[in-house]
Protein backbone atom coordinates (compact mmCIF):
# COMPACT_ATOMS: atom_id res chain seq x y z
CA UNK A 1 0.00 0.00 0.00
CA UNK A 2 1.50 3.54 -0.75
CA UNK A 3 1.01 6.20 1.77
CA UNK A 4 -2.86 7.42 1.87
CA UNK A 5 -3.73 10.98 0.03
CA UNK A 6 -7.30 10.54 -0.41
CA UNK A 7 -9.89 8.89 1.48
CA UNK A 8 -13.49 8.39 1.29
CA UNK A 9 -16.35 8.39 4.27
CA UNK A 10 -19.78 7.75 3.45
CA UNK A 11 -21.60 5.76 6.57
CA UNK A 12 -24.97 5.23 7.52
CA UNK A 13 -23.86 4.70 11.17
CA UNK A 14 -21.95 8.03 12.12
CA UNK A 15 -20.46 6.36 15.67
CA UNK A 16 -16.63 7.92 16.08
CA UNK A 17 -17.12 9.35 12.49
CA UNK A 18 -15.87 12.99 13.40
CA UNK A 19 -12.60 11.85 15.35
CA UNK A 20 -11.61 9.31 12.52
CA UNK A 21 -12.05 12.30 10.23
CA UNK A 22 -9.79 14.64 12.17
CA UNK A 23 -7.43 11.48 12.16
CA UNK A 24 -7.16 11.18 8.76
CA UNK A 25 -6.93 15.50 8.01
CA UNK A 26 -4.39 14.85 10.54
CA UNK A 27 -2.21 12.20 8.78
CA UNK A 28 -2.52 14.79 5.66
CA UNK A 29 -5.20 12.56 3.91
CA UNK A 30 -7.77 14.65 1.96
CA UNK A 31 -11.60 13.66 2.62
CA UNK A 32 -14.11 12.74 0.46
CA UNK A 33 -17.59 12.63 1.63
CA UNK A 34 -21.81 12.25 0.07
CA UNK A 35 -24.95 13.51 1.44
CA UNK A 36 -25.68 13.11 5.24
CA UNK A 37 -21.84 12.35 6.06
CA UNK A 38 -20.39 15.10 4.26
CA UNK A 39 -23.03 17.80 6.63
CA UNK A 40 -22.00 15.97 9.51
CA UNK A 41 -18.38 16.49 9.01
CA UNK A 42 -18.81 20.17 7.76
CA UNK A 43 -20.58 20.94 11.06
CA UNK A 44 -18.23 19.26 13.47
CA UNK A 45 -15.52 21.63 11.70
CA UNK A 46 -13.70 18.61 9.85
CA UNK A 47 -11.99 19.89 6.39
CA UNK A 48 -13.85 17.79 3.73
CA UNK A 49 -14.48 17.35 -0.09
CA UNK A 50 -17.89 16.78 -1.63
CA UNK A 51 -18.10 13.51 -4.06
CA UNK A 52 -19.54 15.94 -6.33
CA UNK A 53 -16.58 17.98 -6.72
CA UNK A 54 -14.38 15.52 -7.50
CA UNK A 55 -17.38 14.14 -10.31
CA UNK A 56 -18.28 17.36 -11.93
CA UNK A 57 -21.26 15.70 -11.36
CA UNK A 58 -24.40 16.28 -8.92
CA UNK A 59 -26.27 13.88 -6.93
CA UNK A 60 -28.96 12.47 -8.49
CA UNK A 61 -32.62 10.58 -8.44
CA UNK A 62 -32.66 11.46 -4.84
CA UNK A 63 -29.29 10.63 -3.60
CA UNK A 64 -29.17 7.07 -5.72
CA UNK A 65 -26.78 8.08 -7.83
CA UNK A 66 -23.73 9.93 -6.75
CA UNK A 67 -20.62 7.63 -6.12
CA UNK A 68 -21.23 5.37 -9.18
CA UNK A 69 -18.32 7.35 -10.97
CA UNK A 70 -15.36 6.19 -12.93
CA UNK A 71 -13.76 9.15 -10.72
CA UNK A 72 -14.61 6.84 -7.76
CA UNK A 73 -14.36 3.54 -8.63
CA UNK A 74 -11.42 4.18 -11.46
CA UNK A 75 -9.55 5.67 -7.93
CA UNK A 76 -10.36 2.69 -5.93
CA UNK A 77 -10.10 0.01 -8.08
CA UNK A 78 -6.61 0.57 -9.75
CA UNK A 79 -3.76 -1.67 -9.10
CA UNK A 80 -1.23 -0.01 -7.81
CA UNK A 81 1.16 -2.73 -8.90
CA UNK A 82 0.22 -2.18 -12.46
CA UNK A 83 2.50 0.68 -14.01
CA UNK A 84 -0.54 0.95 -16.93
CA UNK A 85 -3.19 1.46 -14.26
CA UNK A 86 -1.56 4.46 -13.24
CA UNK A 87 -1.27 5.63 -16.59
CA UNK A 88 -5.07 5.62 -17.04
CA UNK A 89 -5.61 7.35 -13.98
CA UNK A 90 -2.94 9.89 -14.98
CA UNK A 91 -4.55 10.87 -18.14
CA UNK A 92 -7.89 10.90 -16.97
CA UNK A 93 -7.26 12.62 -14.16
CA UNK A 94 -8.33 10.64 -11.64
CA UNK A 95 -6.49 10.92 -7.76
CA UNK A 96 -5.95 7.21 -6.23
CA UNK A 97 -8.49 6.67 -3.32
CA UNK A 98 -6.72 4.66 -0.17
CA UNK A 99 -8.97 4.38 2.49
CA UNK A 100 -12.87 3.77 1.77
CA UNK A 101 -14.95 4.30 4.92
CA UNK A 102 -18.35 2.77 4.29
CA UNK A 103 -21.44 1.08 6.02
CA UNK A 104 -24.85 0.30 4.43
CA UNK A 105 -28.04 1.68 4.87
CA UNK A 106 -30.02 0.74 7.82
CA UNK A 107 -31.98 -2.28 5.76
CA UNK A 108 -32.32 -4.57 8.88
CA UNK A 109 -33.37 -1.98 11.23
CA UNK A 110 -35.85 -0.71 9.25
CA UNK A 111 -37.16 -3.82 8.13
CA UNK A 112 -37.70 -5.09 11.75
CA UNK A 113 -40.66 -3.19 11.98
CA UNK A 114 -43.47 -5.22 10.61
CA UNK A 115 -45.48 -2.56 9.59
CA UNK A 116 -42.42 -1.44 7.20
CA UNK A 117 -43.73 -1.43 3.81
CA UNK A 118 -42.50 -2.96 0.51
CA UNK A 119 -41.24 0.50 -0.68
CA UNK A 120 -40.12 1.93 2.72
CA UNK A 121 -37.76 -1.57 2.66
CA UNK A 122 -36.33 -0.81 -0.88
CA UNK A 123 -35.54 3.01 0.00
CA UNK A 124 -33.17 1.23 2.44
CA UNK A 125 -31.10 -0.97 -0.39
CA UNK A 126 -27.86 0.22 -0.73
CA UNK A 127 -26.31 0.28 -4.26
CA UNK A 128 -23.25 2.47 -3.87
CA UNK A 129 -21.99 1.53 -0.44
CA UNK A 130 -21.82 -1.89 -1.51
CA UNK A 131 -19.93 -1.11 -4.76
CA UNK A 132 -17.96 0.93 -3.21
CA UNK A 133 -17.17 -1.55 -0.36
CA UNK A 134 -16.65 -4.22 -3.03
CA UNK A 135 -14.21 -2.62 -4.89
CA UNK A 136 -11.96 -2.02 -2.17
CA UNK A 137 -11.83 -4.60 -0.37
CA UNK A 138 -10.97 -6.64 -3.42
CA UNK A 139 -8.15 -4.14 -3.79
CA UNK A 140 -6.94 -4.20 -0.34
CA UNK A 141 -3.21 -4.76 -1.98
CA UNK A 142 -3.74 -0.63 -2.01
CA UNK A 143 -7.19 0.16 -0.13
CA UNK A 144 -7.78 -0.13 3.30
CA UNK A 145 -11.86 -0.34 3.68
CA UNK A 146 -13.60 -0.45 6.91
CA UNK A 147 -17.06 -0.89 7.34
CA UNK A 148 -17.20 -1.11 11.24
CA UNK A 149 -16.26 1.91 12.97
CA UNK A 150 -15.10 0.10 15.93
CA UNK A 151 -11.99 -0.50 13.59
CA UNK A 152 -11.48 2.55 12.92
CA UNK A 153 -8.56 3.47 16.28
CA UNK A 154 -6.72 0.48 14.94
CA UNK A 155 -7.05 1.28 11.01
CA UNK A 156 -5.45 5.27 12.46
CA UNK A 157 -2.84 3.99 14.56
CA UNK A 158 -1.61 1.63 11.48
CA UNK A 159 -1.30 4.63 9.27
CA UNK A 160 0.31 6.74 11.42
CA UNK A 161 2.96 4.34 12.79
CA UNK A 162 3.10 3.31 8.96
CA UNK A 163 3.29 6.48 7.59
CA UNK A 164 0.36 6.56 6.04
CA UNK A 165 0.23 2.93 5.20
CA UNK A 166 -1.70 0.17 7.02
CA UNK A 167 -0.16 -3.26 6.86
CA UNK A 168 -1.19 -6.00 4.48
CA UNK A 169 -2.77 -8.46 7.13
CA UNK A 170 -4.30 -5.57 8.65
CA UNK A 171 -6.05 -4.64 5.72
CA UNK A 172 -6.68 -8.39 4.36
CA UNK A 173 -8.50 -8.97 7.73
CA UNK A 174 -10.23 -5.31 7.39
CA UNK A 175 -11.48 -6.66 3.47
CA UNK A 176 -12.92 -10.16 4.90
CA UNK A 177 -14.77 -8.09 7.32
CA UNK A 178 -15.79 -6.18 4.35
CA UNK A 179 -17.12 -8.65 2.23
CA UNK A 180 -18.67 -10.56 5.11
CA UNK A 181 -20.97 -7.23 5.86
CA UNK A 182 -22.09 -7.15 2.39
CA UNK A 183 -22.68 -10.68 2.36
CA UNK A 184 -24.85 -10.52 5.49
CA UNK A 185 -26.66 -7.69 4.02
CA UNK A 186 -27.74 -9.00 0.50
CA UNK A 187 -28.84 -12.05 2.48
CA UNK A 188 -30.83 -9.70 4.80
CA UNK A 189 -32.09 -7.77 1.48
CA UNK A 190 -33.14 -11.63 -0.27
CA UNK A 191 -34.66 -13.55 3.06
CA UNK A 192 -36.91 -10.49 3.45
CA UNK A 193 -38.41 -10.11 -0.11
CA UNK A 194 -38.65 -13.72 -0.90
CA UNK A 195 -40.97 -13.29 2.34
CA UNK A 196 -43.12 -11.03 0.15
CA UNK A 197 -43.19 -13.42 -2.99
CA UNK A 198 -44.56 -16.56 -1.69
CA UNK A 199 -47.81 -17.47 -2.47
CA UNK A 200 -48.13 -19.86 0.60
CA UNK A 201 -48.24 -18.18 3.74
CA UNK A 202 -46.83 -20.61 5.74
CA UNK A 203 -43.77 -20.61 3.41
CA UNK A 204 -43.43 -16.46 3.77
CA UNK A 205 -40.96 -17.07 6.82
CA UNK A 206 -38.74 -19.71 5.27
CA UNK A 207 -37.53 -18.82 2.00
CA UNK A 208 -36.30 -21.64 -0.43
CA UNK A 209 -33.07 -19.96 0.52
CA UNK A 210 -31.87 -19.26 3.36
CA UNK A 211 -29.07 -16.78 4.11
CA UNK A 212 -27.48 -16.58 7.69
CA UNK A 213 -24.74 -14.30 8.40
CA UNK A 214 -22.78 -15.01 12.20
CA UNK A 215 -20.29 -13.43 13.83
CA UNK A 216 -18.12 -15.27 16.19
CA UNK A 217 -18.53 -13.27 19.73
CA UNK A 218 -16.42 -16.07 21.51
CA UNK A 219 -13.96 -18.56 22.08
CA UNK A 220 -14.97 -20.58 24.75
CA UNK A 221 -12.01 -23.32 26.26
CA UNK A 222 -14.21 -25.80 25.07
CA UNK A 223 -17.81 -26.98 23.84
CA UNK A 224 -20.05 -29.36 25.89
CA UNK A 225 -17.15 -31.65 26.84
CA UNK A 226 -13.47 -30.57 27.24
CA UNK A 227 -12.86 -32.72 24.16
CA UNK A 228 -14.49 -30.39 21.72
CA UNK A 229 -13.13 -27.24 20.47
CA UNK A 230 -16.24 -24.88 20.22
CA UNK A 231 -16.89 -21.06 19.84
CA UNK A 232 -20.12 -18.62 20.24
CA UNK A 233 -21.80 -16.15 17.41
CA UNK A 234 -24.16 -13.98 17.28
CA UNK A 235 -26.19 -13.42 14.24
CA UNK A 236 -24.89 -10.16 12.09
CA UNK A 237 -27.44 -7.07 12.80
CA UNK A 238 -29.23 -8.32 14.84
CA UNK A 239 -29.61 -7.11 18.59
CA UNK A 240 -26.55 -9.34 19.70
CA UNK A 241 -25.88 -12.47 21.64
CA UNK A 242 -28.70 -13.24 24.55
CA UNK A 243 -29.97 -9.58 23.14
CA UNK A 244 -27.39 -7.79 23.53
CA UNK A 245 -25.89 -8.77 27.02
CA UNK A 246 -22.79 -6.98 28.52
CA UNK A 247 -20.39 -8.78 31.01
CA UNK A 248 -19.68 -6.59 33.95
CA UNK A 249 -17.50 -9.34 35.97
CA UNK A 250 -16.24 -12.41 36.23
CA UNK A 251 -14.33 -15.35 34.11
CA UNK A 252 -14.82 -15.30 30.29
CA UNK A 253 -18.57 -17.35 29.52
CA UNK A 254 -18.52 -20.92 28.31
CA UNK A 255 -20.59 -23.05 25.49
CA UNK A 256 -22.37 -24.13 28.47
CA UNK A 257 -23.17 -20.79 30.17
CA UNK A 258 -23.86 -19.30 26.98
CA UNK A 259 -26.25 -22.24 26.49
CA UNK A 260 -27.97 -22.02 30.26
CA UNK A 261 -28.13 -18.41 30.31
CA UNK A 262 -30.10 -18.34 27.35
CA UNK A 263 -32.51 -20.69 28.82
CA UNK A 264 -32.95 -18.83 32.03
CA UNK A 265 -33.51 -15.28 30.32
CA UNK A 266 -36.07 -16.90 28.20
CA UNK A 267 -38.06 -18.25 31.08
CA UNK A 268 -38.38 -15.95 33.38
CA UNK A 269 -39.66 -13.26 31.10
CA UNK A 270 -42.74 -15.04 31.07
CA UNK A 271 -43.24 -13.74 34.24
CA UNK A 272 -44.44 -9.85 35.18
CA UNK A 273 -44.09 -10.38 39.06
CA UNK A 274 -40.64 -10.51 40.31
CA UNK A 275 -39.22 -13.80 39.68
CA UNK A 276 -36.10 -15.83 39.97
CA UNK A 277 -35.38 -18.68 37.57
CA UNK A 278 -32.52 -21.37 38.72
CA UNK A 279 -31.39 -23.66 35.82
CA UNK A 280 -28.80 -26.66 35.77
CA UNK A 281 -28.19 -28.55 32.12
CA UNK A 282 -30.19 -26.27 30.46
CA UNK A 283 -33.58 -27.27 32.55
CA UNK A 284 -34.82 -25.02 35.28
CA UNK A 285 -34.37 -27.04 38.69
CA UNK A 286 -36.57 -23.83 40.79
CA UNK A 287 -38.88 -21.39 39.73
CA UNK A 288 -40.16 -18.88 42.57
CA UNK A 289 -41.79 -15.64 42.62
CA UNK A 290 -43.00 -13.19 45.29
CA UNK A 291 -42.98 -9.44 46.33
CA UNK A 292 -39.25 -8.93 46.28
CA UNK A 293 -36.45 -10.92 44.21
CA UNK A 294 -35.21 -12.28 47.66
CA UNK A 295 -38.33 -13.81 48.62
CA UNK A 296 -39.01 -15.06 44.98
CA UNK A 297 -35.47 -16.37 45.49
CA UNK A 298 -35.84 -18.37 48.13
CA UNK A 299 -38.86 -20.06 46.65
CA UNK A 300 -36.89 -20.83 44.04
CA UNK A 301 -34.10 -22.78 45.62
CA UNK A 302 -36.48 -24.58 47.58
CA UNK A 303 -37.74 -26.23 45.23
CA UNK A 304 -34.49 -28.53 44.36
CA UNK A 305 -31.65 -27.20 46.86
CA UNK A 306 -29.08 -29.60 45.52
CA UNK A 307 -29.43 -29.30 42.05
CA UNK A 308 -29.02 -25.48 42.06
CA UNK A 309 -25.29 -25.33 43.21
CA UNK A 310 -23.24 -24.30 40.08
CA UNK A 311 -26.38 -23.04 38.51
CA UNK A 312 -27.63 -20.28 36.23
CA UNK A 313 -29.73 -17.83 37.72
CA UNK A 314 -32.40 -15.32 35.78
CA UNK A 315 -34.06 -12.42 37.25
CA UNK A 316 -36.82 -10.04 35.85
CA UNK A 317 -36.36 -6.89 37.52
CA UNK A 318 -33.09 -5.05 38.87
CA UNK A 319 -30.73 -7.17 40.74
CA UNK A 320 -30.78 -5.46 44.26
CA UNK A 321 -28.57 -5.61 47.81
CA UNK A 322 -30.63 -7.93 49.74
CA UNK A 323 -31.30 -10.31 46.81
CA UNK A 324 -27.55 -10.72 45.88
CA UNK A 325 -26.70 -11.41 49.61
CA UNK A 326 -29.08 -14.02 50.16
CA UNK A 327 -27.97 -15.40 46.91
CA UNK A 328 -24.10 -14.90 47.75
CA UNK A 329 -24.08 -18.12 49.84
CA UNK A 330 -24.87 -20.22 46.79
CA UNK A 331 -22.06 -21.24 44.33
CA UNK A 332 -23.44 -20.01 40.77
CA UNK A 333 -22.02 -20.01 37.36
CA UNK A 334 -23.84 -16.65 35.93
CA UNK A 335 -26.20 -14.11 37.05
CA UNK A 336 -28.56 -12.42 34.51
CA UNK A 337 -30.50 -9.17 34.95
CA UNK A 338 -31.52 -6.49 33.05
CA UNK A 339 -29.48 -4.52 35.89
CA UNK A 340 -27.66 -3.75 38.67
CA UNK A 341 -28.80 -1.56 41.88
CA UNK A 342 -25.41 0.16 42.41
CA UNK A 343 -24.81 -1.45 46.29
CA UNK A 344 -25.76 -4.91 44.89
CA UNK A 345 -22.00 -4.67 43.00
CA UNK A 346 -19.91 -4.21 46.17
CA UNK A 347 -21.61 -7.31 47.06
CA UNK A 348 -20.79 -9.30 43.92
CA UNK A 349 -17.44 -7.89 43.28
CA UNK A 350 -15.07 -10.08 45.65
CA UNK A 351 -17.04 -13.26 43.51
CA UNK A 352 -14.38 -13.67 41.40
CA UNK A 353 -15.94 -16.65 39.49
CA UNK A 354 -19.54 -15.27 39.22
CA UNK A 355 -20.21 -14.67 35.68
CA UNK A 356 -22.05 -11.05 36.05
CA UNK A 357 -24.15 -10.37 32.75
CA UNK A 358 -26.61 -7.43 32.32
CA UNK A 359 -29.34 -9.03 29.42
CA UNK A 360 -32.27 -6.29 28.14
CA UNK A 361 -35.65 -8.53 28.76
CA UNK A 362 -36.40 -11.10 26.10
CA UNK A 363 -39.27 -10.54 24.10
CA UNK A 364 -41.44 -13.04 21.60
CA UNK A 365 -40.32 -11.62 17.70
CA UNK A 366 -43.17 -13.00 15.10
CA UNK A 367 -41.41 -14.27 12.33
CA UNK A 368 -37.99 -14.85 13.92
CA UNK A 369 -35.99 -18.14 13.02
CA UNK A 370 -34.91 -21.08 15.34
CA UNK A 371 -31.97 -22.98 13.95
CA UNK A 372 -30.45 -26.35 15.01
CA UNK A 373 -28.29 -28.18 13.12
CA UNK A 374 -28.23 -31.76 11.89
CA UNK A 375 -26.09 -33.94 9.87
CA UNK A 376 -26.07 -31.95 6.55
CA UNK A 377 -28.35 -29.67 7.34
CA UNK A 378 -30.32 -27.45 9.68
CA UNK A 379 -34.23 -27.53 10.96
CA UNK A 380 -35.72 -24.65 10.94
CA UNK A 381 -38.59 -23.08 13.14
CA UNK A 382 -40.25 -19.94 14.74
CA UNK A 383 -38.82 -20.47 18.61
CA UNK A 384 -42.16 -21.23 21.35
CA UNK A 385 -42.04 -17.79 22.75
CA UNK A 386 -45.50 -16.41 21.93
CA UNK A 387 -47.23 -15.43 24.72
CA UNK A 388 -50.57 -17.59 26.04
CA UNK A 389 -53.48 -16.21 27.38
CA UNK A 390 -55.21 -19.04 30.64
CA UNK A 391 -58.42 -16.85 29.86
CA UNK A 392 -58.79 -19.45 26.68
CA UNK A 393 -58.14 -22.10 28.19
CA UNK A 394 -61.07 -24.71 28.73
CA UNK A 395 -62.22 -26.70 31.55
CA UNK A 396 -63.89 -30.42 30.61
CA UNK A 397 -63.80 -31.72 34.54
CA UNK A 398 -67.03 -31.89 36.78
CA UNK A 399 -64.80 -29.78 39.20
CA UNK A 400 -63.61 -26.19 38.40
CA UNK A 401 -60.12 -24.91 39.33
CA UNK A 402 -59.70 -22.38 42.37
CA UNK A 403 -58.96 -18.98 41.56
CA UNK A 404 -55.62 -19.94 43.48
CA UNK A 405 -55.12 -23.87 41.43
CA UNK A 406 -55.77 -21.36 37.76
CA UNK A 407 -52.91 -19.20 39.47
CA UNK A 408 -50.32 -22.09 40.44
CA UNK A 409 -51.69 -23.87 36.74
CA UNK A 410 -49.92 -20.56 34.86
CA UNK A 411 -46.68 -21.17 36.94
CA UNK A 412 -46.62 -24.82 36.06
CA UNK A 413 -47.37 -24.27 32.34
CA UNK A 414 -45.18 -21.06 32.12
CA UNK A 415 -42.18 -23.51 33.11
CA UNK A 416 -42.67 -26.61 31.55
CA UNK A 417 -42.59 -24.43 28.12
CA UNK A 418 -38.87 -24.71 29.47
CA UNK A 419 -38.11 -28.51 30.77
CA UNK A 420 -37.12 -30.98 28.21
CA UNK A 421 -39.58 -33.00 27.28
CA UNK A 422 -41.05 -35.39 28.87
CA UNK A 423 -42.41 -32.78 31.35
CA UNK A 424 -43.72 -32.61 34.43
CA UNK A 425 -44.21 -29.24 36.52
CA UNK A 426 -45.44 -29.33 39.98
CA UNK A 427 -45.96 -26.07 41.65
CA UNK A 428 -48.07 -24.19 44.08
CA UNK A 429 -48.98 -20.37 43.33
CA UNK A 430 -45.64 -18.82 44.32
CA UNK A 431 -43.30 -21.81 43.26
CA UNK A 432 -42.01 -24.77 41.53
CA UNK A 433 -42.34 -27.71 44.22
CA UNK A 434 -41.03 -30.62 41.92
CA UNK A 435 -39.65 -31.01 37.99
CA UNK A 436 -39.95 -34.31 36.20
CA UNK A 437 -37.39 -33.31 33.00
CA UNK A 438 -36.34 -35.63 29.86
CA UNK A 439 -37.92 -39.06 30.40
CA UNK A 440 -38.81 -41.53 27.37
CA UNK A 441 -42.30 -42.03 29.56
CA UNK A 442 -44.66 -39.46 30.55
CA UNK A 443 -45.61 -42.03 33.80
CA UNK A 444 -41.77 -41.41 34.78
CA UNK A 445 -41.75 -37.87 34.68
CA UNK A 446 -44.36 -37.82 37.00
CA UNK A 447 -42.21 -40.11 39.66
CA UNK A 448 -39.86 -38.22 39.21
CA UNK A 449 -41.64 -35.03 39.68
CA UNK A 450 -42.95 -36.16 42.89
CA UNK A 451 -39.86 -38.30 44.39
CA UNK A 452 -37.86 -34.61 43.07
CA UNK A 453 -40.09 -33.03 45.32
CA UNK A 454 -38.76 -31.04 48.55
CA UNK A 455 -42.12 -28.87 49.19
CA UNK A 456 -45.26 -30.77 49.81
CA UNK A 457 -46.75 -32.47 46.80
CA UNK A 458 -50.19 -32.62 48.43
CA UNK A 459 -52.22 -29.60 47.36
CA UNK A 460 -49.97 -28.59 44.71
CA UNK A 461 -50.92 -28.48 40.85
CA UNK A 462 -49.17 -30.16 37.92
CA UNK A 463 -48.43 -29.31 34.43
CA UNK A 464 -47.44 -31.29 31.55
CA UNK A 465 -45.76 -30.54 27.96
CA UNK A 466 -48.19 -32.81 26.01
CA UNK A 467 -51.08 -34.85 26.28
CA UNK A 468 -51.04 -37.81 28.85
CA UNK A 469 -51.29 -40.84 26.21
CA UNK A 470 -52.69 -43.28 28.99
CA UNK A 471 -53.84 -42.35 32.75
CA UNK A 472 -51.31 -44.00 34.51
CA UNK A 473 -49.41 -40.80 34.95
CA UNK A 474 -52.73 -38.54 36.21
CA UNK A 475 -53.01 -41.67 39.13
CA UNK A 476 -49.42 -41.14 39.82
CA UNK A 477 -50.42 -37.45 40.56
CA UNK A 478 -53.44 -37.85 42.19
CA UNK A 479 -52.35 -40.47 44.63
CA UNK A 480 -49.14 -38.09 45.55
CA UNK A 481 -51.92 -35.34 46.67
CA UNK A 482 -52.02 -33.41 43.02
CA UNK A 483 -55.48 -31.42 42.98
CA UNK A 484 -55.64 -29.76 39.41
CA UNK A 485 -53.84 -30.52 36.14
CA UNK A 486 -52.75 -28.18 33.21
CA UNK A 487 -52.04 -30.15 29.89
CA UNK A 488 -52.71 -29.63 26.07
CA UNK A 489 -55.53 -32.49 25.40
CA UNK A 490 -55.41 -33.81 22.08
CA UNK A 491 -55.44 -37.60 22.82
CA UNK A 492 -57.77 -39.97 21.58
CA UNK A 493 -58.26 -41.11 25.03
CA UNK A 494 -58.82 -37.42 26.40
CA UNK A 495 -62.50 -38.89 27.70
CA UNK A 496 -60.55 -41.30 29.82
CA UNK A 497 -58.57 -38.79 31.21
CA UNK A 498 -61.38 -36.63 31.54
CA UNK A 499 -62.83 -39.49 33.55
CA UNK A 500 -60.06 -40.38 35.58
CA UNK A 501 -59.69 -36.91 37.14
CA UNK A 502 -63.06 -36.92 37.76
CA UNK A 503 -62.68 -39.85 39.71
CA UNK A 504 -60.12 -38.49 41.64
CA UNK A 505 -61.79 -35.18 42.16
CA UNK A 506 -58.85 -33.54 40.26
CA UNK A 507 -59.62 -30.40 37.75
CA UNK A 508 -58.06 -30.27 34.58
CA UNK A 509 -57.09 -27.71 32.04
CA UNK A 510 -57.10 -28.26 28.55
CA UNK A 511 -54.48 -25.33 26.89
CA UNK A 512 -55.10 -26.42 22.82
CA UNK A 513 -50.74 -26.18 22.81
CA UNK A 514 -48.10 -28.62 23.37
CA UNK A 515 -44.83 -27.40 24.08
CA UNK A 516 -42.21 -30.30 23.34
CA UNK A 517 -38.66 -28.85 24.05
CA UNK A 518 -36.02 -31.67 22.63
Amino acid sequence: MLPARRALLSVSDKTGLVDFGRGLVALGVEVLSTGGTLRHLVEAGVPVTAVSDVTGFPEILDGRVKTLHPRIHGGILADRGKPAHLEALAEHGIERVDVVAVNLYPFRETVRDPATTLEQGIEQIDIGGPAMVRAAAKNFAGVAVVVDPADYPALLAALRDGGGAAPETLRRALAAKAFAHTQAYDAAISRWLAARTENDPAAAAFPSRLGVSLVRELLPRYGENPHQPAAVYREEGGPGLLGGMRQLQGKQLSWNNVLDADAARRLVWLFAEPTVVIVKHNNPCGVGRGATLAEAYARALACDPVSAFGSIIAVNREADRPFVEVMSSLFVEVLVAPGYAPDAGAVLAPKENLRVLTCPPHAFHPGAIELRAVDGGYLAQEPDDAPEDPASWTCPTKRQPTAAERGALALAWNVTRHVKSNAIVLANEQQTVGIGAGQMSRVDSCRLAVEKAQLPVRGSVAGSDAFFPFRDGLDVLATAGVTAVVQPGGSKRDDELVAAADEHGIAMLITGRRHFRH
